[in-house]
């Protein structure tokens, strides 16, 4: 856990990750979104995707998972997020998520860059997080 005074711009964190048919099927139920884009490979395929796609919003949490418990980890409040979705993520896909800090504000907030990379480096979600940062 970093506190709001260790945080320092350009302090990175990563974690990479294999997306698996198990997570979209447990977010989809977690999440009761269950678009056949993401739950049938037929479909998916019929809508010009290689396979099925996981939901946006299970890539998003991946993130959230890393604010929580990497950067800058336990007691972080999350206030505000934007991304871009560039590429689908398949079944299959080994993934980096990246944090990075941008900027340190008053009262606590960070800005955070957030991105998600496949093994060939491609943008698959790129944005940025607004966060309170734990008190040292």
């Amino acid at each position: 856990m970093y506190s709001y005074d260790d945080l320092e711009v350009g302090q990175q964190q990563e974690l990479s990750k294999t997306l698996t048919e198990a997570d979209i099927d447990a977010f989809a139920e977690a999440s009761g979104d269950r678009n056949p884009i993401h739950l049938d490979r037929e479909y998916a395929q019929t809508q010009g995707f290689e396979d099925r796609i996981a939901h946006g919003m299970l890539l998003a949490s991946w993130i959230s998972a890393m604010l929580a418990n990497r950067l800058p980890g336990p007691g972080t409040v999350y206030l505000k997020q934007s991304l871009e979705f560039r590429k689908p993520a398949l079944p299959g896909d080994r993934l980096t998520v990246s944090l990075a800090v941008l900027e340190k504000r008053r009262r606590g907030r960070v800005r955070i860059d957030c991105r998600i990379v496949n093994l060939s480096g491609e943008d698959i979600v790129r944005g940025e997080a607004e966060v309170i940062a734990p008190n040292g």
